[in-house]
């Protein structure tokens, strides 16, 4: 039903910034929390910032103040602005969706590679 597409990836110079887009289809924002995790070889999935319906946002103590999630309902896309990029920000950088009933994210989208390297 609902169909995630991210983009935005690629190398970037430690210090640098990087915005990373989420095109969703197949529902409206209002249904739904959205997300962005990332993951690095022989690590768990970690969730980086979450988005309510109601605007409400998260951030992990790994990125608050370095990462912004957003939104623009017109475009049906979510944006993850990257600042102060870190080596240890290397990974796949992914888009996520769950309704407002459901526990767990059930919708992904197909990984972005972001890396942090001078």
């Amino acid at each position: 039903q609902v169909q995630l597409v991210e983009s935005g990836g690629g190398l970037v110079q430690p210090g640098g910034s990087l915005r990373l887009s989420c095109a969703a289809s197949g529902g409206t924002f209002s249904n739904y929390v959205m997300a962005w995790f990332r993951q690095v070889p022989g690590k768990e999935r970690e969730l980086l910032a979450f988005l309510t319906w109601t605007g409400r946002t998260f951030y992990s103590t790994s990125v608050e103040g370095r990462f912004t999630i957003s939104r623009d309902n017109a475009k049906n896309t979510v944006y993850l602005q990257m600042n102060s990029l870190k080596p240890e920000d290397t990974a796949v950088y992914f888009c996520a969706a769950r309704e407002k009933t459901a526990s767990a994210y059930n919708y992904w989208g197909q990984g972005t590679q972001v890396t942090v390297s001078s």
